[in-house]
């Protein structure tokens, strides 16, 4: 049976295991659900993953979520998988999941938080927050500040002080690629300061071509529809935008 990839790709870490598989050569069959909606919520999602989230993976028997997981199953069981990915090497495995368990309890709190307390909230159905969107903010700037100085080794192009990119390098770059709908000004603002944080985006960004930016049109949509509300001067009521394959 084909792999079956469940997400939308208004979600940061779906976005990563897409681009991953389209990338490495892996076939398989995408599954819309729309957040917006909170088809997530459905029943007919929770018989697939009870705590409601996308990505999730359906490889045969095998029903997988989290993003991190789901990238080192694919690393493993997909011979067409580049080493760079997830090598072999154990110890440089090790420093990769080092990367990824930092992500998950600092840059993704603070970027993830900053971006729908500020700006999404109320294109799901929410409400934005002020103190919320300080709070994620503070995070997101020391976590910038991490990469850039410690994550980013030397004159390297990918994190680890690697030549190639990894999972991690995947993942991390679509968690700041959700800054992308904030006001430019705004953006600018918090990347400017780092430097090889943003030359490191780019190099992730080329190496994952023509997939990287495909991938990316829904969030790119998004951004726009944000702007134009921004100029309208309008407050969203309910959701204003949907994924889009």
């Amino acid at each position: 049976m084909k792999l079956k990839v469940y997400a939308d790709r208004m979600s940061q870490p779906s976005r990563a295991v897409i681009i991953f598989c389209k990338v490495n050569g892996i076939e398989f069959d995408e599954v819309l659900i729309i957040l917006a909606k909170r088809q997530q919520l459905s029943p007919e999602f929770k018989e697939i993953n009870p705590l409601g989230k996308v990505p999730t993976i359906v490889d045969g028997r095998l029903k997988l979520f989290e993003s991190h997981a789901i990238l080192i199953y694919l690393s493993s069981a997909f011979p067409s998988v580049a080493d760079h990915w997830y090598p072999n090497d154990l110890s440089k495995r090790a420093k990769i999941h080092s990367v990824l368990d930092w992500h998950h309890t600092n840059l993704r709190p603070g970027a993830a938080g900053y971006v729908m307390n500020s700006v999404l909230a109320p294109f799901l159905g929410g409400s934005l927050d002020s103190k919320a969107a300080a709070e994620a903010e503070q995070i997101l700037t020391k976590s910038l500040s991490t990469l850039e100085t410690f994550w980013l080794k030397g004159n390297a192009k990918f994190l680890l002080g690697s030549s190639q990119p990894s999972i991690a390098d995947l993942s991390l770059v679509c968690e700041l690629m959700q800054l992308q709908v904030l006001d430019e000004k705004d953006r600018l603002r918090l990347f400017s300061p780092y430097k090889k944080v943003e030359e490191w985006i780019e190099n992730t960004r080329k190496a994952t071509q023509p997939h990287f930016d495909v991938v990316h049109k829904t969030l790119y949509g998004a951004k726009d529809k944000v702007e134009k509300q921004r100029k309208m001067g309008t407050t969203v009521s309910k959701p204003a935008f949907q994924s889009k394959m």
